[in-house]
Order: C-alpha cells, then structure tokens, then sequence
C-alpha cells in the first residue's frame, strides 16, 4: 500500500492557491491509485512551533539526560520524523510570502532536521539519512520569479531536502497568481503538469 504525504503551508488553509494545487494532486493521486493511503499535516491549522533554546537543548541533550519536558519536545519531533519516514511519496503545498517561505514551513522542517535521526556529518561531508522518495512540491506565487535570482524558493528547498536524502524533487509552479490574466494560465499550466505526475 502505497503511503502518501501531504504538507500544506499556507496560511489560508484549503483557500490558499498551494493547497488547493496539492488537494488536486492527491485527489487525481488517489483516482490513480485506488489503494493509496494519505495523511494530511496542515501547518495552518496546526503550526508547529518555531524553534526557540529549550527545543534546541530538547534535540542536543542525550537521551538518558532530557527533563520530561524535553523529552515531550523529542517525541513530537519523532512523530513529523517518522511521518517522512513512513511515505513512500512527499507533497509540500509552498505559496511565497515576502520572497521566502512560509515561517511554519521552516519551523517544520527546524522539527524534522535532526543530527544523527536525518542527517549527519561524516569525514566526507553531510549525508542525508532518510530513505529518498519523489517530492512534489507546488509553489504558488503572486507574481514571476522562476529561473530569476528573486527565486529564494528553489534551490533553499532543494539544498534542505537533498541535505536529509530527499533528491528527488519536481516542482509544479504557479506564478502570476496576484496579476491580471496571468493566473488562469498558470493554473492552467499547472493542472496540466498535475495530470501527468498524478497519473505516475
């Protein structure tokens, strides 16, 4: 049974444009894949918390030595962890706010970057320690910034996500969203490119 992982960022849950493009792609996912299971972490409705020091010790402080309320902090973090582990398929929902992602994307993946659980250093380098599996992710913007250097977006999603394992990312753009007659396009075009990877 195929597992699948749904995040959504936006801040206006199922309205926002990046929701609706990853709602569309789970719904055709699942007409494909009858048999596919999806869970959902909407970041609006339930933002995870953004890292402050005692989270940071939570993490640093070995395992025999954390307070019960570190170990609280620990154990939420296990639980978005192995939410990446479980999928055998990634969907991220990443509208632009401000040029940059949103602060509870971030503060979600404060949550799941671990030393030693999904990543960790080497003689050679970073080594990313999750399992890699596709990652969509369908960026909504209100105006053009693809392949421009006002793209923050890009290559910070790539660089993180290859930094845990997760390479194997296709991004779904629709840009324009906040200009006259450049959105239906880009919806268009978009649903277009849903279709295909849905249909994968």
């Amino acid at each position: 049974m195929t597992k699948l992982l749904q995040i959504n960022s936006s801040l206006s849950g199922d309205d926002g444009y990046s929701s609706a493009l990853t709602n569309r792609f789970v719904e055709q996912w699942l007409a494909s894949h009858p048999k596919g299971t999806v869970k959902v972490r909407d970041l609006a409705r339930h933002p995870v918390p953004h890292l402050d020091a005692a989270r940071l010790h939570a993490f640093i402080t070995p395992e025999e030595k954390r307070t019960e309320e570190q170990q609280e902090i620990v154990a939420y973090s296990d639980t978005l962890i192995n939410e990446l582990r479980e999928a055998d398929i990634i969907v991220i929902g990443v509208p632009m706010y401000n040029f940059g992602i949103p602060s509870t994307l971030k503060a979600y993946f404060d949550h799941v970057a671990r030393s030693g659980e999904t990543f960790r250093y080497t003689e050679n380098g970073p080594e990313g320690l999750l399992d890699d599996k596709p990652v969509y992710l369908f960026a909504a913007r209100g105006g053009l910034y693809e392949g421009t250097e006002a793209d923050s977006q890009t290559g910070y999603l790539n660089t993180f996500l290859s930094f845990l394992g997760l390479h194997s990312t296709q991004f779904v753009y629709a840009e324009g969203m906040a200009m006259r007659g450049a959105k239906e396009r880009a919806l268009e075009k978009a649903s277009a490119k849903i279709e295909q990877l849905a249909a994968a």
